[in-house]
């Protein structure tokens, strides 16, 4: 089993990068979010990694951290959660805000994530019960005004990330003179300054 790489990035794509180790490249796999903290191409890089083995295929996918590492294994033990599914439930939440959606069994903060219906939420619930403890690694909600809350949905309803839509968020004013519709173009501004 592959259970980490150090090398060079050698090119990257939506989801994934192909590290150069010892002469070798390696396809990796990788959450959205996380591929804008691994450096350009030709620096180096180095991922926890899960090796995939399907009968026809081996697929690795990496992480930065040890805890998305642990979290991505635990939803693969979930029914009808495969490697994929796992990735972009990773990419739309880091693990502590993942664990505090599980542990509190919030379905409605589960939802939030693309492909995640009301169905699948409930089933990471009910299977993930005895493995996620409140506060296990879990952090409180972040406090955000209703006015935040409102962008957040919005953003989400778009298709950006919990992570894009709280980086825009956080540029924004913190002034009750700015309505909600216009906190979404100024956030939606912000987007197209990147």
């Amino acid at each position: 089993m592959i259970a980490g790489l150090q090398g060079t990035i050698e090119s990257r794509g939506a989801d994934w990068v192909v590290i150069k180790v010892g002469g070798i490249s390696f396809k990796v796999f990788v959450p959205t979010s996380a591929l804008s903290s691994l450096g350009p191409i030709g620096g180096e890089a180095r991922l926890h990694t899960h090796l995939h083995v399907r009968e026809d295929v081996l697929s690795l996918y990496g992480f930065v951290a040890p805890d998305y590492l642990s979290c991505f294994e635990m939803l693969l033990g979930v029914g009808g959660v495969g490697p994929k599914v796992a990735l972009t439930i990773l990419s739309s939440f880091a693990p502590d805000r993942l664990l505090y959606a599980l542990a509190s069994q919030n379905a409605d903060l589960l939802t939030q994530i693309p492909g995640v219906g009301k169905k699948m939420a409930a089933r990471l619930i009910l299977e993930l019960r005895g493995k996620v403890e409140p506060g296990q690694g879990a952090v409180s909600q972040p406090q955000v005004s209703p006015d935040q809350a409102q962008v957040l949905a919005a953003l989400g309803a778009l298709g950006y990330t919990t992570a894009e839509a709280a980086a825009a968020v956080a540029s924004l004013p913190d002034s009750p003179d700015v309505t909600p519709e216009d906190k979404i173009r100024q956030a939606l501004a912000y987007f197209a300054n990147q």
